[in-house]
């Protein structure tokens, strides 16, 4: 069987009954953390164009935007969630990208159409994060052909999701991914903007498209995911992959062996390690940014080469600067959504620090997740010629393996609804999105008023 075909007939066997326990509480925290930061993220500029250009003219009512309540086409709603979710890049990351960002826009829109249940939505999230992983083995480091994985990926995996709530056959489910492979797109050269954030709403969007298209009866190729000319190599660096090996999805579970990490720092998580690392070094020391001689922080070159920004102008290019993240180590001393304004970034003291900060690239990958260095290392020296050393940093708070408690998620949740929701209300929406697999439909799910006045 082609890798085309096998992913369809997996898209068309999938039960919530198979799913591994231990992958249920995964997908609930993955619902109620992108709930919180699609809220976050509906301030931002980008988020309030979308909702400007989808609001003209009359629109169906399918599905809220962002649980509000503004109702419109269900692609639409993924297209604004999906932008919304990934605005602050305070969503989860895995899979050298933010599978969330994609799955939970797409499921909460389409399945608020199609009247999906708590565990339809679960098997959805499941499966599309499945196609995903199966892709992504096949080959690695995207970053590095200028790709944004999160959009090239996330366009099937939406697909894919959709198919399972559609419970589309295996040849329709096959093509949904076929025609979602036309889809994807994201070049890494518009991180730092606007740009970037809709690439997750769009690959949401698309991929709500392409499945209805093929459940109506549109063909797309057969082979389109290994063929020579097809998904696979298109999207290598190298201009190869992994076509042939047969996939063991709904035997072994990606879910669990390559777990969502979740963000405590709304910023590209390529620079968690070293910023947490770097503040807990420094905690209780008197050093000021004048001490600093210079900082070197040694990472892998997929990190590096998307942590561009060495002289960050805006806080959408501080989120992609590792010379930031160590200015606001050295002198914040934390990276929340505050401090990631203009304003900050361009503080006098703030600008001058960047000169200080040196990259030190290398080639070793974490086995597991290859867009990252198994570590890092920061090296802070002082004027005084006194060093401080991180030594081997290899995870964070957060961490797939070092996760977040619930209580420390709903702290992440108030933080990201305090815009938005009274704590009262914040709490009902977290307890509700921490229900998932008992929900009865997405109508359990509070809607907030007057989130797009």
């Amino acid at each position: 069987m082609t890798l085309t075909a096998d992913l369809g007939k997996f898209l068309e066997t999938i039960r919530f009954e198979q799913l591994p326990a231990e992958a249920i509480p995964l997908v609930r925290d993955a619902f109620s953390d992108t709930i919180g930061v699609i809220m976050s993220g509906i301030p931002e500029p980008i988020v309030r164009i979308l909702h400007e250009e989808v609001s003209i003219g009359p629109a169906p009512r399918q599905a809220r935007a962002c649980l509000s309540d503004l109702w419109i086409s269900a692609p639409d709603a993924a297209l604004i969630n999906g932008t919304a979710a990934h605005a602050l890049d305070f969503d989860d990351q895995a899979l050298t990208g933010h599978p969330s960002a994609i799955l939970v826009p797409t499921i909460l829109a389409e399945g608020e159409m199609l009247g999906a249940t708590g565990r339809d939505m679960v098997t959805a999230y499941v499966a599309g994060y499945e196609v995903w992983a199966e892709l992504v083995r096949r080959n690695g480091n995207y970053h590095t052909k200028g790709w944004h994985p999160t959009s090239v990926f996330g366009s099937l995996a939406s697909a894919a999701a959709v198919a399972v709530l559609r419970k589309l056959p295996a040849d329709q489910a096959s093509g949904a991914l076929a025609m979602s492979a036309s889809h994807a797109s994201g070049l890494a050269v518009n991180f730092g903007t606007m740009t970037k954030p809709y690439h997750a709403g769009m690959a949401a969007r698309s991929g709500i498209i392409a499945a209805r298209l093929a459940g109506r009866g549109a063909t797309a190729s057969k082979i389109a995911l290994e063929h020579p000319r097809g998904f696979l190599t298109a999207f290598s660096p190298t201009m190869t992959a992994e076509w042939d090996s047969p996939s063991r999805l709904g035997d072994d579970w990606h879910i669990l062996g390559h777990r969502l990490c979740v963000k405590r720092y709304p910023t590209c998580y390529f620079m968690h390690r070293s910023f947490d690392a770097t503040v807990r070094m420094l905690e209780g020391t008197e050093v000021a940014a004048d001490d600093v001689e210079n900082i070197s922080v040694t990472m892998g070159r997929g990190q590096t080469a998307v942590l561009v920004n060495e002289r960050p102008q805006t806080g959408l290019e501080a989120k992609f600067s590792e010379h930031f993240a160590m200015a606001a180590a050295v002198i914040l001393k934390r990276m929340g959504i505050a401090e990631l304004s203009d304003e900050v970034v361009l503080r006098p003291e703030i600008q001058a620090f960047f000169p200080k900060v040196s990259l030190i690239p290398v080639d070793a990958y974490d086995v597991r997740d290859p867009a990252h260095s198994p570590s890092e290392r920061v090296i802070v020296r002082l004027k005084s010629g006194k060093i401080f050393d991180t030594g081997e940093i290899t995870t964070v708070l957060g961490h797939a393996f070092d996760p977040l408690s619930t209580e420390q998620l709903w702290a992440k949740f108030r933080e990201c609804t305090a815009g938005t929701h009274s704590e009262a209300e914040a709490q009902l929406l977290f307890e509700r999105s921490q229900m998932l697999p008992q929900l009865s439909s997405t109508a359990d799910l509070p809607t907030k008023e007057r989130l797009f006045a």
